[in-house]
């Protein structure tokens, strides 16, 4: 019986001996040199390059966008130019640009220098002298021109007699899209440029004009034959230049 207590004592002394042995490895992952540290930080740099940016359980930062490109403003500089204010009968020369999309005049102030904007609405006519061309811009009334046009609009005077003939620049945001499988992949917002073109009618009312003898024939039938030779003519130049040549035949 002795001996059976004995050996009973032993195997109750060893096993708080086995638990904490078994305890080691753990302590030992838990003491890990700088230098150990250092390769598995290594390790796991390799798997995270590997990893796909946008794959499933990982968020990256989509660095792709490329801002915006081009600008709101019709010459994206200051030109030199005269103005005609409404109600005034006199012309004020400053360096001034039209911004298109809020539909404001911005010139540099003759004496802070900051750059104002003054609306559409007190704008009569600006002159811009730029590369040696006098260009007029004057203001309409949107809705003589296109009902879907609320404010005054800075057109551009090609022709004032015997027709009037209107361009009105406009400037249109395209925004970014290159995200989705079939984005075309177009990294950047954009500010584009396009004209349309106004005529006024034999009815006194101004009429949209596509540059072409069709959309010409259709607003002064009974000039067909000056119409068809203009558009006939072997030295066209722009399809703006043959209808400006059309008109100062009328």
């Amino acid at each position: 019986m002795n001996i059976i207590k004995f050996i009973r004592l032993i195997i109750r002394k060893s096993i708080p001996v086995f638990l904490f042995l078994s305890m080691l490895p753990a302590i030992n992952s838990q003491n890990i040199s700088v230098q150990q540290r250092g390769l598995i930080g290594e390790e796991n740099l390799r798997a995270i390059i590997n990893l796909k940016p946008y794959s499933i359980g990982v968020v990256g930062f989509d660095n792709r966008y490329e801002g915006v490109k081009g600008s709101p403003r019709l010459y994206d500089t200051l030109v030199t130019s005269f103005l005609n204010v409404r109600g005034q009968d006199y012309y004020i020369q400053l360096k001034s640009d039209i911004d298109l999309v809020n539909n404001t005049l911005l010139f540099m102030h003759p004496r802070s220098g900051s750059l104002t904007q003054i609306p559409s609405e007190i704008v009569n006519e600006v002159v811009y002298n730029n590369d040696g061309k006098e260009l007029t811009y004057r203001t309409f009334e949107g809705s003589i021109l296109d009902r879907d046009l609320k404010e005054k609009k800075f057109c551009q005077l090609l022709m004032e007699n015997p027709v009037m003939f209107l361009k009105l620049p406009v400037k249109k945001m395209v925004e970014a899209s290159y995200k989705g499988a079939y984005s075309p992949d177009r990294r950047y917002d954009e500010f584009i440029t396009f004209n349309r073109y106004y005529i006024m009618g034999s009815d006194s009312i101004f009429h949209q004009l596509q540059l072409s003898k069709k959309s010409l024939l259709k607003l002064f039938p009974n000039r067909k034959s000056l119409i068809e030779e203009g558009f006939g003519n072997a030295n066209k130049g722009t399809d703006e230049e043959i209808i400006i040549s059309i008109l100062e035949k009328f």
